[in-house]
């Protein structure tokens, strides 16, 4: 025994300084004797693949074998594959040579492999042994000198020059030894009867048939052969044809007759009775097939596959009673039927790829196997369509699945690839399997607002802080690089940033009103917000927001005319021969506010006669409703409110004074109780007396030149005189007074004539408080040039300007000229009368 294991020893010596290193195209072949203990070195295959160890370390190299167990074992650090299970050649292979290992090293970033062969050595570690210590053989007496008798063949697990060399039989006194090499390497054993026997002299004979191996050193086995020796059958069995040959498909059902062989034999009786059987002992036909012993008839009793073993040689005896022998042998060629689906095996794959990866780059590499033969065998591998991968195929039975074209997350976030193998088999079979790969992100998409602007409305007089409304973007991305956040882009309205407007909350994109807003101060603007998402480098996108301040009713109306003044009365004059419908004067107001809240009505709240006075709801019109009576009283007295249409309406109130009077001193006796302007001197009676006289010679020198021209229509004219009387307004060029609206256009343009000290009057610009008079024929239709132009008695240098017309339009020239007379009378008495 021990010199058994220094034979090995020398064995496994002499096979690693013969060890041969083949490298093409990837692929490595060694040759290693079996049984090598564990951590045995096998090859360096740093150095026979050209890489580099760092190169294992970094592509975390690894062993790729569909086999169960793992005998070679890769060390990475030393770059060299090394024994890991101690290899049996017998076990492994059983006779098959060449015997070898197959697997692949495995790579990755990037992903490669490499194909290893490891070709395992046979040595002589077994001896031959026969199926049996000791084999009967009844030979008759009669059997001739030359008679064949078929012995067993030993059985020795090693191949080639390891395996069963030689046989020797003794004592050699009968019987020789012949033994004969077949075609295909076999030998048959036969025992050749050299000298007749003689049941009288020996009845049993007893032989030791030995076997030996060809190895260093020589193995061998015995098997004990006792021979009885019988009375004449001299005739042996003949098999009609020495080889046979036969097919069967594999699968086929127990049962299935293969083949039927036929011995014939001269004898009669017992000595010529035939008994068929078979003798093979190195393989499994005996659990695959079964002979009658009876006809001859071979049939299938196991399962037969063809990727196991394509063909059987079935050794068969013919015996007879008397124990002649003949052989013959049963060649059993099997078919393949395609029976196996294409197995298909995930070498390396990626469960993540990012959505800007390049083209061609590798996902999964794929190995498939078909154990099917020829057509059956062959495999195609194919991808659904619509999908931004291809299979490529590198070599036989590997396919790598690399990118085909650009991938886009926001379109799909996911694939599913199906990879499916068919073989080329009748019918075909195929198997697939489902690779699930998720797309990464990368910020490639800005965000996108839901408009492209935003209008939004607001309530005047808003609590700061109020929340507007809310701008909204959308990022395609994922998780952080579609995290959007607000901002207000810098800006100015009117002169002052936009910040101080409003605000952006960065993460709802909700507007708050940072101030109250006025509509009368401004009615709407705009800005810009961007929306920037949480990338590296961050996109982002902009908007135009557009804030439209409503209107509320926060602005009570403004009575215009007429003028309240606090210490003067100002008066309008009614003849007592006015008819119905007599326009005494008209209420002015305006409201800053918009819409329906400046929509104005105008009421008559009080009046000392109800029923003589009404006022125009829409237009502020008073007129009268009745005849004028001589019962009526000379002071009226009306109050006038002004109420907008907001919700809930404002108000104001005007008092107006009207004079019932037919002349001016019947007025002026009516007003005499009326307070005094104590800033007034006694000498102002004098002029007042003078201005009367003045104003009488104007009066009857227009009636003169009034008549003799013939006019039908009597012009009037305003005087301005240097006293303290109240404005009377002046009507923008668009105003009108059958609008029925009873307000005036948002631009207001009044002019006024001033009197700027009690000597000389000028014509002044104004506001509303300056006191001024102005005067206006209410039935010419010229501008104020063009009465400027005429030529009057007013046209004297030192005579007052004409003014602008009055709103008075509808009132008489009597009445004109006679408010005028009153004015100055009234001046005396400290009342401020009024057209």
């Amino acid at each position: 025994m021990h010199n058994l294991e220094r034979t090995m020893t020398r064995q496994v010596l002499l096979f690693i300084c013969l060890l041969s290193v083949v490298s093409v195209l990837g692929q490595v072949s060694y040759i290693i004797p079996e049984e090598m203990p564990k951590g045995s070195l096998v090859g360096d295959i740093v150095q026979d693949l050209g890489l580099q160890t760092k190169r294992l370390v970094s592509g975390k190299a690894r062993i790729y074998t569909r086999d169960s167990e793992e005998y070679i074992e890769l060390n990475r650090e030393r770059g060299v594959l090394l024994v890991k299970e101690r290899i049996d050649r017998e076990a492994l292979c059983r006779q098959t040579t060449p015997c070898a290992l197959h697997f692949q090293i495995i790579l990755e970033n990037p992903m490669e492999f490499y194909t290893v062969a490891i070709q395992i050595a046979d040595i002589n570690d077994n001896a031959p042994t026969f199926k049996k210590d000791e084999i009967n053989f009844k030979i008759s007496e009669s059997a001739t000198t030359g008679a064949k008798f078929v012995l067993e063949k030993a059985l020795d697990l090693d191949v080639g020059s390891n395996g069963v060399h030689g046989y020797d039989i003794k004592p050699t006194d009968n019987f020789a030894l012949k033994v004969h090499s077949n075609a295909d390497g076999n030998k048959n054993v036969e025992m050749v009867l050299q000298k007749p026997l003689d049941r009288e002299k020996q009845e049993q004979i007893s032989l030791v048939l030995t076997a030996v191996d060809g190895g260093e050193p020589q193995m061998s086995g015995t098997m004990m052969i006792l021979i009885t020796v019988l009375d004449a059958n001299d005739n042996a069995p003949v098999f009609t044809q020495p080889v046979y040959k036969a097919t069967v498909t594999e699968n086929s059902p127990k049962g299935t007759i293969v083949a039927t062989v036929t011995a014939s034999d001269a004898d009669e009786g017992s000595n010529g009775k035939i008994t068929y059987s078979i003798k093979n002992t190195l393989d499994d036909v005996r659990k695959l097939f079964n002979i009658n012993k009876e006809n001859g008839e071979v049939t299938v009793t196991g399962n037969i596959d063809f990727e196991e073993i394509q063909n059987f040689q079935i050794n068969v005896r013919a015996s007879d009673d008397g124990g002649l022998t003949d052989s013959c042998k049963l060649i059993v060629d099997v078919q393949d039927v395609n029976d196996n689906k294409p197995e298909i095996n995930i070498m390396s794959k990626s469960n993540m790829i990012s959505e800007d990866a390049k083209l061609n780059t590798v996902v999964t590499m794929i190995n498939v196997e078909d154990k099917d033969n020829g057509e059956n065998g062959k495999v195609q591998c194919f991808i659904g369509e619509s999908l931004p991968f291809i299979l490529k195929t590198s070599t036989e039975h590997f396919y790598s699945l690399v990118t085909d074209s650009e991938l886009d997350r926001e379109r799909s976030s996911e694939y599913n690839i199906t990879v499916t193998c068919s073989d080329e088999g009748v019918p075909s079979l195929s198997s697939s399997v489902t690779l699930t790969l998720q797309i990464s992100d990368v910020n490639d998409n800005a965000p996108v607002f839901e408009r492209s602007s935003y209008e939004a409305y607001i309530v005047e007089n808003n609590t700061p802080g109020l929340s507007i409304f809310t701008v909204k973007a959308r990022d395609a991305d994922w998780n952080q690089n579609a995290r959007v956040s607000y901002i207000l882009e810098d800006s100015s309205v009117n002169g002052v940033p936009v910040s101080s407007y409003v605000s952006v909350s960065a993460d709802s994109g909700v507007i708050h009103a940072v101030r109250s807003f006025d509509y009368e101060q401004i009615k709407d603007f705009h800005f810009r917000v961007k929306a920037q998402d949480g990338g590296s480098p961050p996109l982002s996108s902009n908007v135009t927001v557009k804030i439209l301040i409503q209107d509320q009713n926060d602005n009570p109306p403004q009575v215009l005319y007429p003028v309240q003044t606090g210490g003067s009365v100002v008066a309008e004059m009614v003849p007592r021969s006015a008819d119905v419908g007599y326009l005494v004067t008209k209420v002015v107001a305006v409201d800053v506010d918009s819409g329906q809240n400046a929509w104005l009505s105008y009421k008559l709240q009080k009046a000392t006669d109800r029923a003589l006075f009404e006022v125009g709801l829409q237009n502020g019109e008073i007129r009268t409703i009745r005849q004028v009576t001589d019962k009526d009283t000379v002071k009226q007295r009306l109050t006038v409110i002004v109420e907008d249409n907001g919700q809930p309406s404002r108000s104001a109130t005007v008092i107006v004074n009207v004079a019932v009077a037919d002349s001016f001193p019947e007025v002026l006796s009516e007003f005499t109780d009326f307070p005094h302007d104590k800033e007034y001197n006694d000498n102002l009676t004098f002029y007042l007396v003078l201005a009367l006289a003045v104003v009488s010679f104007l009066f009857i020198t227009c009636l003169v030149v009034i008549i003799s021209v013939k006019s039908d229509r009597w012009r009037q004219s305003r005087i301005l005189y240097h006293s303290n009387l109240p404005v009377i307004p002046y009507y923008p060029p668009r105003y009108s007074d059958t609008l029925g609206t009873g307000t005036l256009q948002h631009v207001y343009n009044y002019e006024v004539c001033r009197t700027t000290d009690s000597r000389k009057s000028d014509c002044k610009f104004g506001g509303a408080g300056s006191q001024n008079v102005l005067i206006m024929d209410p039935s010419s239709t010229g501008t104020m040039q063009q009465i400027q132009g005429e030529k009057s008695i007013l046209d004297e240098p030192d005579s007052p300007l004409e003014c602008p017309p009055s709103p008075a339009a509808s009132l008489s020239p009597y009445r004109s000229l006679m408010s005028m007379t009153t004015l100055l009378s009234l001046r005396g008495a400290h009342m401020r009368p009024t057209l």
